[in-house]
């Protein structure tokens, strides 16, 4: 976990639209506190953690920066990255702490 701390970073402007940042941190579950898996233990690693809760208990992937966790609004493209560093593209909805998405990577 102190990996993903060091990952914590406010959002930073793209472009020229103020609307659009990037977000930095870890593709994780709503069921797992804050990208712990160790209550859960739903498999031998955090990224298999992650997919197992959200096929088998209903969670949905979100982005953990070290602080606060952000639901995705695409909830297909993070299962391919889960447990997996990340740099997010999207309009963050802070009332709800929902990122619409544009881009997800790999970092």
């Amino acid at each position: 976990m102190l990996g993903v701390a060091a990952l914590a970073a406010a959002p930073s402007t793209i472009g020229t639209s103020a609307e659009v940042a990037e977000f930095r941190g870890v593709i994780t579950d709503d069921n797992c506190d804050n990208g712990d898996h160790s209550r859960m233990k739903m498999g031998d690693t955090d990224a298999e953690c992650t997919v197992a809760c959200i096929n088998a208990h209903g969670a949905s992937y979100v982005l953990f920066d070290g602080k606060t966790a952000y639901t995705l609004s695409d909830q297909k493209s993070p299962e391919k990255l889960a447990g997996k560093k990340v740099r997010v593209v999207g309009s963050l909805d802070a009332n709800k702490k929902i990122i619409q998405v544009s881009s997800i990577s790999a970092i």
